[in-house]
């Protein structure tokens, strides 16, 4: 069954993706409290990563922030794995993100805009949150983007 969140997202034409898989000895989400912690998403799609490469070199800027979009979607499906229901999001705390990123690349905030902007389009004021922006050497898989969010849930 879905509810108001999943009914955002088909109004913007997304679905919610199945739960990516783990790549090695973690969970895609844990539940501890009333927050729920996603592991670090990579930009999967139906199993497979659409791009490789570092952003700044092999992908564009704006190919990044696109997959920084399919990464926040990610967290999402991982989310609702542990919380059962979207609606139960009382707030989006926190997002880090990892840019692989060449050398002279510093444009990681603008490259995770694809994913605070997919939360803030989705869940209105219950995705506004901190967030740091990393660039990093090398992701798994030669991943341009990885996002781990953190949310609070709404009682049971």
């Amino acid at each position: 069954m879905s509810g108001a969140v999943e009914a955002k997202l088909a109004e913007l034409g997304l679905t919610l993706p199945e739960v990516v898989p783990p790549l090695a000895a973690y969970q895609p989400a844990v539940q501890s409290g009333p927050y729920v912690y996603t592991a670090g998403q990579l930009p999967m799609v139906a199993g497979k990563l659409p791009v490789t490469g570092k952003v700044g070199a092999e992908v564009t800027s704006e190919e990044a922030k696109d997959l920084a979009r399919i990464c926040a979607l990610n967290a999402l499906a991982a989310v609702k794995s542990v919380a059962g229901d979207l609606d139960r999001i009382k707030r989006v705390v926190k997002v880090v993100g990892f840019v692989a990123s060449a050398s002279d690349f510093t444009g990681q905030p603008a490259v995770l805009n694809g994913a605070s902007e997919l939360l803030g389009a989705v869940l209105g004021d219950k995705g506004v949150h901190a967030r740091s922006a990393v660039g990093v050497a090398v992701l798994p898989l030669d991943a341009p983007v990885e996002v781990e969010i953190q949310v609070e849930l709404e009682q049971a």
